[in-house]
Order: structure tokens, then C-alpha cells, then sequence
């Protein structure tokens, strides 16, 4: 688990590529039941990776929150700036696991810390050759933060959702935000430029083909009860015309699909117990059904069903463009990057800045 989580964190700075949404303070999610369906795997190529920036390494161990451990360009980034962003990647990966952020658990990531450092200073520079061409205001920066606030009853229960999501202060996420924003907007300006006619689109497709084979696929919902008498009072309700979401989350007895509306995604056959299969693969489109099986009574709704094979070229044409374009722009952005000087000093983040 440890290392899984460490490999995730030396993967948050990575590929500038990805990381375009904004950041938003929430308090780290509690791993629910998983109801008897996974989701299948996606089936879209994945991005390229992002190879490593160029860089000269010296040694300077020190603790102090004023040295400079990273250079780009002619900016210099010290350890407490480092600092800052390593402890949001770290909140960031532990609030995907379903773990609460404390700055005690930090000590845990000390492996991951001189690889950061490399990923950070690439995406300063990435930020540093957005803001060349890209500008945001701060009223866009205003609307963003207020969205981030919203749902919140209180400055009090605002700032501990933040310091869940590892800023210390409300000027970092807005920080955070001009940054993302910036880039995401240069990245875009990037990718706009690029164009693939049907040619080159329909040779990716055909030399990819196993790529976009897909298994066949039912995208099911479902309201799970104890008994069948109690199923049979939900099919009669859903049947006249009843909210199945709103049913699903009052009385569902799954509790990771009865917050999502009773939505289990889509699933393969195989994937969820034998009579519930049968009823995903061989029952009804957009008909509730009751389907008995160990768990309980299900009032099922099949809401679309796709068969095995390849999917046609028309439909999966705007994500062979959208992929190409990430490779191309990806390759841009590392031309880019080695124009500037990165110097970094990973002996110097060895140890987390002190209070001096």
C-alpha cells in the first residue's frame, strides 16, 4: 500500500499535459461497499508519457526554508517553496485513497521527495512559458476560489477543508489556482493549433485496432432490498413513474451505488453474481426488472448495452484526435522545456525546511 502511494506521488507533477483541473478543497472521501459490479477498464489509448526534464544536479544539504533547491530559467525556487507544493501532491494523493491528509504522515513520503523535486521544477517551467502568452484576471481567479467555497456553511469549515487538501492558508489555493489556470489555458492554445485530417486518424485507428476492441458492456443501475416483498413495493413505485434516484437513495441497502442514485456504472459479463448478469446482458433495455440473488431483491434498470468487438471508427474518431493532439503538444511542450536551464539540488530537500 505504502509503495503504491509513493509511486503515485512521484507520478502528481509528471505530465503537465494532465494536470489542467483546478485544485478543490474537500474533505477527503470514506472508502464505501463496493456494490457486486467494478467498473471496466477504459479502453482509450492512454497519454504518452512524459519524459524527464533535462537537468544539471548538484549537492547542498541544508534544512533552511530559504535555500534554493530548484533554478528555471531565472527563477528560483527555494525549500519552503518546494515544500508547499509537496505537501498539497501529498494530501492530493491520500484524498484519492479515501485517507485524511496530517502533516505527521509526511515522514511516510521521504522516498519520493528528491523525484518531486525534478517533477516540480518541470511544471514551474511549464508555468513559466504559459505566462509568456497566457494571462488570467483576478476576477476569473475570484469566480474559481468562490466556486471552491461554495457548500461550505462556515470560514471555520472552510479552512479545515483546506488544511484536508494541505494548504495552510486560503492565498495558496488561490496561488494554486492562477497557476492551473494559466497553464491549462496555454495548453489549450497549444492543442487548438493542432489539426489531424481523416487520413492520418483512420491509419492510428487501423494500426490500433486492438486498442479499441472493446468487451460487450451493460450499463446498469439498481436499487438493492432485503427482501423479495420489499422489492416487488419498489418495482410497482419505480413502474408508476417514481424517481428511481431519489428512491435509490432513501432506500437502497448498496451503500456504494445508493449515494450515486443507484448508478453501478457499466460491467462486463462475469462481473457481478450469475442472475444479475443475466438480467444486465439478457433482460430489458430501460424496463425495471427484479432480480433475486444472494445479496438481496434488485430492481434493476439496464440503461444501455454495447456488444464485444471493434468499436467503429466514427465513433471513436474525436478521442483518436484528442489523443493525437496530446502527443503532438506533449512533444512541443518538451521542445520547449529544454530551451530553459533547470538546475535542481535534490540533496537539499532530503530533509523538510525548519522554522528559522
Amino acid at each position: 500500500m505504502k509503495q503504491s502511494i509513493l509511486t503515485l506521488a512521484l507520478l502528481l507533477g509528471g505530465s503537465a499535459l494532465a494536470q489542467t483541473t483546478t485544485p478543490t478543497p474537500a474533505t477527503p472521501a470514506t472508502p464505501t461497499q463496493s456494490a457486486p459490479a467494478t467498473a471496466p477498464a477504459q479502453t482509450t489509448p492512454a497519454p504518452a508519457a512524459t519524459p524527464a526534464a533535462p537537468a544539471t544536479t548538484t549537492a547542498a544539504p541544508a534544512a533552511d526554508p530559504q535555500t534554493v533547491v530548484a533554478v528555471v530559467g531565472t527563477e528560483r525556487f527555494t525549500l519552503a517553496d518546494y515544500e508547499r507544493a509537496f505537501r498539497v501532491a501529498v494530501a492530493r494523493v491520500l484524498n484519492s485513497q479515501g485517507v485524511p491528509f496530517t502533516t505527521d504522515i509526511l515522514p511516510e513520503f521521504a522516498q519520493a521527495r528528491g523525484e518531486f523535486l525534478r517533477q516540480y521544477a518541470r511544471d514551474r517551467a511549464v508555468y513559466q512559458l504559459a505566462r509568456r502568452g497566457t494571462r488570467v484576471t483576478p476576477a476569473q481567479i475570484d469566480e474559481q476560489f468562490a466556486k471552491a467555497r461554495e457548500g461550505f456553511e462556515n470560514d471555520a469549515e472552510f479552512a479545515e477543508a483546506l488544511t484536508a487538501t494541505g494548504y495552510t492558508n486560503e492565498a495558496e489555493l488561490r496561488a494554486d489556482l492562477e497557476r492551473q489556470t494559466v497553464v491549462s489555458a496555454y495548453l489549450d492554445q497549444i492543442k487548438t493549433r493542432l489539426r489531424f485530417g481523416d487520413a492520418i486518424v483512420g491509419s492510428f485507428y487501423n494500426l490500433n485496432r486492438a486498442t479499441f476492441t472493446r468487451r460487450a458492456e451493460s450499463c446498469v443501475k439498481h436499487i438493492l432490498v432485503k427482501t423479495q416483498a420489499e422489492g416487488q413495493t419498489v418495482l410497482r413505485d419505480v413502474q408508476g413513474g417514481g424517481d428511481f434516484a431519489a428512491i435509490a437513495r432513501e432506500k437502497s441497502q448498496d451503500p456504494g451505488s445508493a449515494a450515486e442514485g443507484g448508478d453501478l456504472g457499466c460491467v462486463a459479463p462475469g462481473d457481478t453474481v450469475a442472475a444479475f448478469d443475466r438480467a444486465a446482458f439478457s433482460g430489458p433495455v430501460n424496463q425495471p426488472q427484479l432480480v433475486q440473488t444472494e445479496y438481496g431483491s434488485h430492481v434493476l434498470v439496464v440503461t444501455r448495452r454495447t456488444q464485444a468487438g471493434l468499436a467503429p471508427l466514427t465513433e471513436v474518431a474525436p478521442v483518436i484526435r484528442e489523443q493525437l493532439a496530446r502527443d503532438a503538444a506533449q512533444k512541443y511542450l518538451d521542445a520547449q522545456i529544454a530551451r530553459l536551464n533547470i538546475q535542481t539540488t535534490p540533496a537539499a530537500v532530503a530533509a523538510p525546511a525548519t522554522n528559522r
